[in-house]
């Protein structure tokens, strides 16, 4: 039987119940509308910080008015009503009953400092996250024209993003994410990239000599595992001064473990025989594919590290730095691939962590009810 919808019912329980994140803004806002004093207790945060559009127009209503005489606050509503009408520039949406609530859920304005580290932490995450997010698109877009130069552009953004969270929440010695990576939302068609890599195996077959000027070539940058053990073999041979064809090559294969069965042995035969272009132009064609393969995986480890609660932000750092490394690696080779250095990534001034202690503040009394002024 069908459900007929009850026109009082309502979906309120369809509605996802708001993170901490969002009760530390609540609170760090009521303590700064009952103590605006505080203000000055609080570092490190922007109107940007906060996950909402009338939170963050309450902060930047706070922080840019001249703060009340602490007197007159506790009397009356005046800076308030201020406050409300400057914020609702921003978000129409705000009422003095909101101010009046955050006011009253605040469990202790003295610990505004706390509450300020906590969104500041949460707003850490959604940055990083949104970085990363980034990469992955940028990685994943075949209508650039420069992918390479485009993706390593945006792996220096997220790089300076985990610089600029580093200064607030510095990474601690031996602590790293424990969150495990998901697979890949879809299994990546690599036809195309099994095709170039058998034209490079059999050029490079064809062309020992030319396997020396593509040493920043490695096993790991090939998709299949044939052609990865297939390139081993080939560089085995040039470096044991040995003879190189398809055959001494299929022989080497066979020494490692590589062929399953005689059919596998005869399409290695096929390919390694049919060499085309040079070796330099499908190495860097495989290790172009490799690099965007990092920045993706990168990206999404990073990702993976940013929706678990339960990283802190200077876990989040560590991780973050450790992932990117992978793709610091392989900028490396690209380098010596094409003989253009590439920028590197601006860093961002590395400062110490601000002081966060809760300073001894005597609340004052609790002011009158928004938007009525005495």
């Amino acid at each position: 039987m069908s459900h007929s919808p009850d026109p009082d019912e309502d979906d309120l329980g369809t509605i996802p119940a708001p993170r901490p994140a969002f009760h530390a803004e609540q609170a760090l806002l009521g303590a700064l509308l009952f103590d605006p004093r505080l203000l000055g207790d609080v570092t490190g945060l922007s109107a940007g910080s906060f996950s909402t559009a009338a939170h963050a127009a309450l902060f930047a209503a706070i922080s840019t008015l001249p703060p009340p005489d602490p007197a007159d606050h506790a009397k009356n509503a005046t800076w308030l009503n201020r406050v409300l009408t400057a914020a609702r520039e921003e978000a129409r949406g705000l009422s003095a009953s909101y101010l009046h609530t955050l006011i009253q859920v605040c469990p202790w304005p003295r610990h505004a400092p706390a509450y300020a580290q906590m969104v500041e932490a949460e707003d850490a995450r959604r940055r990083l996250r949104a970085a990363a997010e980034r990469l992955v698109q940028t990685a994943h877009d075949i209508s650039l024209p420069h992918p390479v130069q485009t993706v390593l552009a945006e792996a220096d953004a997220l790089a300076v993003t985990v610089d600029d969270i580093a200064t607030r929440f510095p990474p601690r010695a031996g602590v790293l994410p424990r969150t495990p990576v998901p697979p890949p939302d879809t299994v990546p068609d690599h036809t195309e990239a099994a095709e170039e890599e058998q034209l490079l195996l059999a050029t490079a077959t064809a062309r020992p000599a030319d396997i020396e000027s593509v040493r920043w070539l490695l096993a790991e940058d090939f998709t299949q595992p044939l052609h990865a053990g297939l390139w081993q073999c080939l560089t085995a041979l040039v470096r044991r001064h040995e003879p190189v064809d398809p055959v001494t090559v299929l022989w080497e294969a066979q020494q490692r473990g590589l062929l399953h069965g005689g059919s596998e042995a005869s399409d290695v035969l096929r390919f390694l025989a049919e060499p085309a272009g040079s070796v330099g132009h499908w190495g860097q064609r495989a290790l172009t594919r490799s690099l965007l393969t990092a920045a993706d995986q990168t990206g999404r480890r990073i990702q993976a590290y940013s929706d678990d609660p339960m990283n802190a932000p200077f876990q989040l750092v560590a991780g973050a730095r450790r992932a990117l490394a992978d793709i610091g690696a392989i900028r490396t080779r690209w380098q010596h691939a094409t003989g253009h250095p590439l920028p590197q990534p601006p860093r961002a001034a590395r400062a110490g962590p601000a002081a966060r202690r809760a300073p001894a503040v005597s609340p004052p009394a609790r002011p009158v009810a928004v938007g009525r002024t005495p």
